[in-house]
């Protein structure tokens, strides 16, 4: 049986935003991204930031770091 998904509203936003700041991807930030990928009931607003954090790898902009989490 598997257990429903269920996301934090502002999780997305927030990911986004501490993205952009640090410039870093965490090993929690990729498992949280791929969580929400798998949800249904995404936002288009949220599919876009997912959009761009991921465009944002690509191209070299955010350091993917095997990190847990970029807070001291």
């Amino acid at each position: 049986m598997n257990a429903p998904l269920c996301l934090i509203p502002t999780a997305i936003s927030e990911l986004f935003c501490q993205v952009t700041d640090t410039g870093k991807i965490t090993l929690a930030d990729r498992f949280g991204m791929m969580a929400a990928m798998f949800d249904d009931t995404l936002t288009e607003e949220d599919r876009r930031a997912l959009n761009c954090i991921l465009q944002g790898i690509r191209r070299g902009r955010y350091q993917v770091v095997d990190e847990l989490s970029t807070l001291a």
